[in-house]
């Protein structure tokens, strides 16, 4: 199995102590045999454009004791900057008062529904454990299209408009008379 991470250091521990931890883990919680099992650290290229990364981020922000709407606006600033084409970020929970209540923040173009949301959209959900109580955080984020498929989906959108430059034609020749 493959682990997205954007630390590898640390998911694979001292000489590889945490990964074969995590490994047996995995073994026991699942009931498979002993040496069934192995666990791959992957690098995360681009981690603006990981919503898991992201997620993981504004949780630490927020356990970290940064208020919501600056650690939001701090997320939404570096995915964007870092070529995404839309981003939204929920927050739902006790976030100052008594009441629950949720915030969204959005920026750029987000698609929601259709085949292309399978390949453009990475979603993330996480729960931060607070003083209050549990606050729930989604982050969605809509990659640009790359020709290479290295920073986005290579697949392009389908209501994608190209308008080509029209061929330079000689003018009509004239009937003689």
């Amino acid at each position: 199995m493959d682990m997205p991470a954007s630390r590898t250091r640390e998911v694979l521990g001292e000489k590889g102590r945490r990964i074969r931890e995590l490994t047996a883990l995995v073994q026991k919680r699942f009931g498979f045999p002993e040496n069934s099992v192995e666990l791959f650290a992957e690098r995360v290229e681009n981690r603006a454009s990981c919503a898991m990364a992201q997620c993981e981020s504004l949780r630490f922000k927020l356990i970290g004791g940064l208020a919501v709407r600056r650690a939001c606006y701090g997320v939404l600033r570096f995915i964007m900057e870092n070529g995404a084409k839309g981003v939204e970020v929920i927050i739902s929970g006790k976030l100052r008062a008594q009441r629950a209540k949720a915030m969204k923040f959005r920026q750029g173009y987000l698609i929601s529904t259709g085949e292309p949301k399978r390949h453009y959209i990475s979603e993330a959900v996480r729960h931060v454990q607070m003083r209050q109580g549990t606050i729930g955080i989604k982050v969605k984020i809509m990659m640009s299209h790359d020709p290479e498929g290295k920073m986005g989906p290579k697949m392009q959108l389908p209501d994608n408009v190209i308008v080509h430059e029209p061929k330079e034609e000689a003018p009509p020749m004239m009937p003689a008379e």
